[in-house]
């Protein structure tokens, strides 16, 4: 594998950074390693595909979750005030978005909100609007309670992903919801302050309650700024029910704790009820504390890491561009996660996965799992040391040269 200090340009200073370790996973029954090395039998895969960064979560976090753990006491936890004032601080001192203790609620994970909304905002047959292609969960969150997916399908315009805003338009005559995903995941868009504001005229015209999915609002890449929707006026605000969580931002998706805002109390409300319905009541307790930690002192080690994930950025594209040009990157704006338009590898769309992981030994989401649009796609998890992402890619050039 590429050493570690040779990989650490295009993008970087040169300099080491705490994020080119190499850690071994083994034995932490990582999903994202397990996965492909011993279910699939590919036992060098490099995984590239769940949303899972290959970094050590912030000292902070780390050290905070130690001092949880050496109490030795781990009885039913009660969420404290200073839980809900790292949330407050953050997000106003981040995203410029004014928010009040009463307005928040705990819930276990994003998905698991999106299932208890899905189910308190809708009845069995009413139309869900979506923007897809889109992250998979929002069909299951739809479908699995006999809801209709209503499909506003993106636009790409050959440089990146736009919103169809006439056929939103359209299309929300048919639904009592919208889900949105800001920023975009897998399309990588980070939505502008007028595209989000044409939703909300939309919304708001059209009586849809909105589910604002905003778990990556703190992975944006240089040169663009998240914008909250339900930061943008009160008319939105009130239809708006904003799902938040530092696991993605952090890398600590395995504490499974996440927050929902609203500031209609009558949404917040059905919300709760959705969720003591369905047995969630207590928070988990090293997920309180990491998420607090996380939010309270874990700004530094977020600023050192966005710059290196747009270095990995840079190095996909200058890659792909000199030794792989039938590859194509979809540059991301946002999130740690880049479309790679594999068309012109004249591959059966179908077995394009196959290839990645068989021929190259690299596994990756095979596109079309988040909608037919990206049938000939896949998405990759580049938030890994750089030495990783260089010997990923070189396994992939060597793969298409041999084909």
């Amino acid at each position: 594998m590429t050493d570690a200090k040779d990989a650490a340009t295009p993008g970087g200073t040169g300099a080491p950074s705490p994020f080119d370790q190499v850690i071994d996973r083994t034995g932490t029954e990582s999903m994202k390693w397990v996965y492909p090395r011993q279910v699939l039998k590919i036992e060098d895969a490099i995984p590239m595909w769940v949303a899972d960064m290959d970094f050590k979560a912030p000292p902070a976090v780390v050290e905070a979750l130690r001092r949880r753990a050496e109490h030795g006491v781990f009885g039913y936890p009660l969420v404290p005030p200073s839980f809900f004032a790292a949330a407050i601080d953050w997000l106003g001192r981040r995203h410029g978005w004014k928010i009040e203790k009463g307005w928040m609620a705990v819930t276990p994970g994003i998905v698991a909100a999106l299932n208890y909304l899905v189910r308190a905002l809708t009845r069995p047959g009413d139309g869900v609007l979506i923007q897809t292609p889109v992250y998979h969960p929002f069909y299951y969150a739809i479908e699995n309670h006999h809801r209709r997916v209503v499909r506003n399908p993106l636009r790409f315009d050959g440089r990146r992903y736009v919103m169809d805003l006439d056929d939103l338009e359209r299309k929300a005559a048919d639904a009592r919801l919208l889900i949105l995903c800001s920023p975009h995941n897998p399309v990588g868009r980070v939505w502008g302050r007028e595209e989000l504001e044409a939703v909300a005229r939309i919304a708001v015209a059209r009586g849809l309650h909105v589910i604002s999915d905003e778990i990556h609002h703190d992975l944006i890449l240089p040169g663009f700024r998240h914008q909250v929707l339900a930061a943008l006026g009160p008319e939105i605000a009130a239809r708006t029910i904003t799902c938040i969580a530092p696991s993605k931002t952090f890398n600590i998706p395995g504490l499974a704790t996440a927050a929902v805002v609203a500031s209609n109390p009558e949404l917040l409300k059905a919300f709760e009820d959705e969720a003591e319905r369905c047995g969630f009541d207590l928070g988990q307790v090293f997920g309180l504390v990491g998420f607090e930690a996380a939010y309270g002192h874990g700004e530094g080690w977020l600023d050192e890491l966005l710059p290196y994930l747009a270095g990995n950025v840079d190095l996909i594209e200058a890659f792909l561009a000199e030794r792989l040009p039938a590859i194509r990157l979809i540059r991301p704006e946002g999130t740690y996660l880049a479309l790679f338009d594999c068309r012109g590898l004249g591959l059966d769309p179908g077995s394009v996965n196959d290839f990645f992981l068989k021929r190259a030994r690299v596994y990756v989401n095979d596109g079309k799992m988040f909608g037919p649009e990206l049938e000939g796609f896949v998405r990759v998890n580049f938030a890994c040391p750089r030495s990783v992402l260089r010997e990923a890619l070189e396994r992939i050039e060597r793969a298409v040269k041999s084909k």
